[in-house]
């Protein structure tokens, strides 16, 4: 039963001390590695699998290795290991410091959304940033937390990792531009298949929050059903329409997708609320993680 001391452990880590520093960070050195790779291999779909294998490989092997560590020892480096994979911390105080800013200078807060975001912020309205800074925080809920603490689940720390390494491959090279289109085309649809059931599963667990929330649970679910496969991604409209039912609010990125009506207005409220709910899902996925684990031969 490591993994649970493990989980709980990395969990912990994240919330109370963040991101490591720069130069230990993994997912910082994969970004680095990637973009290496990216330079010399030609933009070809062959070169998509090649720079993916190499890559994970290079990850996962000392993922592995770990695992034949002794038990105080496994559980504590494996625990500050799974704790680079996840950013929890960072993606929770980085969406309040939007709204926080919000409430003071709307400049303030475009500048610290572009930082979360890949649309241009600098004409947003009030309501745009809010709107983007919801999308963002419920979708990366799954992309930055709840996927690779999945994979850890079934497959330890090396399938943290591999997660981990395929989702930052899509983030950078999964675009349908002419310099990525094919390079990315491997890593973009391997991190669909990758994300499929978190996604789906984070989404059924917000409805679940929203209801012992006392929020709209009942519009969640059917926003959710109704809204869901309305993004480019395949997967991560599931948490965000989600969000958008249990908070009765109305989620746009221009000329992409609309998810919810607009029954309640936008708010820095809205966004605290949608704090609460991303919140409680992901305590609602660490117990339902932590009951999996124990019933697990």
């Amino acid at each position: 039963m490591n993994e649970i001391p493990v989980l709980l452990l990395a969990v912990s880590i994240d919330i109370m001390i963040g991101e490591p520093p720069t130069i230990i960070h993994p997912v910082v050195h994969m970004g680095s590695i990637i973009a290496w790779t990216k330079r010399i291999l030609s933009k070809k779909r062959i070169s998509g699998i090649i720079m993916t294998l190499l890559v994970v490989s290079i990850f996962t092997a000392p993922a592995i290795l770990v695992g034949y560590l002794s038990d105080p020892l496994y559980t504590l480096i494996a625990a500050v290991l799974l704790s680079t994979v996840i950013s929890i911390r960072m993606l929770f105080t980085s969406a309040l410091d939007v709204g926080k800013s919000l409430d003071k200078n709307i400049w303030e807060a475009r500048e610290k959304l572009s930082y979360l975001v890949s649309r241009d912020t600098t004409t947003l309205t009030d309501e745009q940033i809010l709107s983007a800074t919801i999308e963002t925080l419920t979708e990366n809920l799954t992309d930055s937390v709840t996927a690779p603490l999945f994979y850890f689940i079934l497959f330890g720390l090396p399938g943290a990792f591999l997660y981990r390494v395929v989702n930052t491959l899509d983030a950078m090279v999964g675009y349908l531009d002419d310099e990525n289109r094919d390079l990315g085309w491997f890593p973009a649809r391997l991190d669909d298949i990758l994300n499929y059931i978190p996604s789906r599963l984070t989404g059924l667990l917000m409805v679940l929050a929203a209801f012992f929330l006392s929020m709209n649970w009942e519009n969640s679910m059917r926003i959710l059903l109704r809204d869901a496969r309305r993004t480019p991604s395949p997967n991560s409209g599931f948490t965000m329409a989600a969000a958008a039912g249990a908070l009765s609010v109305q989620l746009e990125k221009p000329g992409v997708y609309v998810l919810g009506d607009p029954r309640d207005l936008l708010s820095v409220e809205k966004l605290k609320e949608a704090l609460k709910l991303s919140s409680l899902t992901l305590v609602l996925f660490i117990v339902s993680a932590t009951g999996i684990i124990l019933v697990m031969p």
